[in-house]
């Protein structure tokens, strides 16, 4: 039976003061699957088109840090001692820096995992997928 699943697109904002971003994640949390997962996928030619001083390892390290606090333990420190729940809470919860959630959306889904998968190809993935770096 499908359960309900939260989700955020992690947007990549350089110049928050401009408001041009690219997608280039997705969190997502299914509490009744124990579920709580991010991919990550960065496609550096967008991401210079609109800022080319920015600096791609700079933004992947953020990157791989929401990966790291979806997973939990000690290498995600702090956030990683938090519930699942609380990590997304966290995670999804709107600021002002480089990677930015996009508003909490939802849905139904019998494999988390799989719809993450999909999210990723629908939401960031450019339709010619040629080039980035994926996680």
């Amino acid at each position: 039976m499908a359960s309900l699943f939260e989700y955020a697109v992690l947007k990549v904002v350089p110049r928050p003061e401009r408001g041009e971003s690219i997608n280039a994640g997705v969190v997502l949390y299914s509490p009744e699957n124990g579920f709580l997962d991010a991919r990550v996928h960065l496609d550096e030619a967008r991401l210079r088109a609109i800022d080319p001083d920015v600096d791609p390892g700079a933004v992947l390290a953020q990157l791989r840090a929401v990966v790291l606090a979806c997973r939990g333990g000690v290498e995600a420190g702090g956030i990683g001692e938090l519930s699942p729940r609380q990590r997304f809470g966290r995670l999804a919860s709107p600021r002002s820096t480089v990677v930015q959630p996009s508003p909490i959306h939802t849905g139904f889904s019998d494999h988390p995992e799989a719809t993450l998968e999909h999210l990723m190809r629908v939401m960031v993935h450019p339709p010619d997928s040629g080039g980035g770096m994926s996680l």
